[in-house]
């Protein structure tokens, strides 16, 4: 089997493939030939080494999400068998050839989605999902406001406030990606590079949003706290205003830079609004919120509700080009390794 190994944190050059005898499989598990793993941005963080769920697991394989064919199932295993087409989550450890996993890590794949569709599908569904269902609780008609809506998270929110009724705005960092995010459901799209944001989304929503996704952590939370109506919700996601663009691995004086722009807020100032935040792949161990949150978003990806992003492949020997192009900020969609 193939792998990327992460032996110390650091630049693109981290990033190592090695060749490993190939996994057993132990009772009660199902080992997975992996033919596409999801990159997120979450795994340019934990290659530099500030991802606060991988301290200490180094040498490491980052990847949360992964699509392939059953290659063997242990004593026990009923759910799924060999040769079956599936998709998965893992807490680490998806960019490899060949996984051994809990089956209730284990989904079918979609009738007609291809292997890198599928293994971009799970982390950014899962993490939309939870802000929208669980941590924001919508309700039909509430408006939103997402942020890099042309994202894997961004247009995963775009389709959800689809489907649970909420008329959603999109922002944009060029105006490339505006077509993808109307063609998802954005009733607007604001392109930051050539529109003055806030004075666009005051536009958007005179009276406020109920609720806004913002994975950017620094430089859109306070202004978006602001356009909160009563009631609204500010739900926190990431940080990547924290890392500069264009820097294989930031020093710790620009991260402290930007850890210090970070907006504060006290509760004097909240009235009947609220900040929220998490970090989904702490919810990868609740294989049961996960099983009811993805067996819910498949269905309605069977039903046409849920549509096919973009997603952009690369051969897992340019696993480097791949998270310098993430880290660009230029994608559309998702990134996904190929084996």
């Amino acid at each position: 089997m193939r792998r990327i190994v992460i032996r110390r944190p650091g630049g693109h050059e981290a990033l190592e493939l090695v060749e490993e005898a190939e996994l057993a499989v132990p009772t009660g598990r199902v080992r997975v030939r992996v033919a596409a793993a999801g990159i997120n941005y979450a795994d340019v963080v934990v290659r530099m080494g500030y991802y606060e769920a991988a301290k200490g697991l180094y040498p490491m394989t980052p990847g949360f999400e992964f699509a392939g064919t059953v290659d063997a199932v242990g004593a026990g295993v009923s759910s799924f068998a060999v040769g079956q087409r599936v998709v998965g989550i893992s807490r680490f450890g998806g960019y490899a050839s060949s996984l051994v996993v809990d089956p209730r890590q284990l989904w079918p794949c979609i009738e007609g989605w291809s292997f890198e569709e599928s293994a971009a599908f799970p982390a950014v569904y899962l993490t939309a999902y939870y802000a929208l269902f669980k941590t924001a609780k919508v309700e039909p008609g509430e408006r939103a406001l997402v942020h890099s809506a042309a994202g894997g998270v961004g247009t995963a929110l775009l389709q959800l406030c689809k489907v649970a009724g909420c008329p959603v705005v999109a922002v944009v960092g060029s105006a490339k990606k505006t077509a993808l995010c109307r063609e998802l459901g954005a009733s607007a799209v604001i392109d930051r590079s050539s529109m003055d944001l806030w004075a666009e989304a005051d536009k958007a929503a005179p009276h406020g949003f109920d609720a806004i996704f913002d994975a950017n952590g620094v430089s859109t939370l306070r202004e978006g706290f602001k356009r909160l109506s009563p009631g609204g919700r500010l739900v926190v996601y990431g940080f990547a205003d924290i890392l500069p663009r264009g820097k294989a691995r930031p020093g710790l004086l620009d991260l402290a830079w930007n850890y210090l722009r970070v907006p504060r807020f006290s509760a004097l100032e909240f009235h009947n609004r609220a900040v929220m935040g998490f970090n989904v792949v702490y919810l990868f161990e609740k294989l049961d919120l996960a099983n009811q949150s993805m067996t819910r978003m498949l269905e309605w990806a069977r039903q046409g509700r849920i549509k096919k992003i973009p997603v952009t492949a690369f051969p897992v020997e340019k696993a480097a080009s791949a998270h310098a192009a993430l880290e660009s900020g230029t994608t559309q969609g998702k990134l996904v390794l190929t084996f």
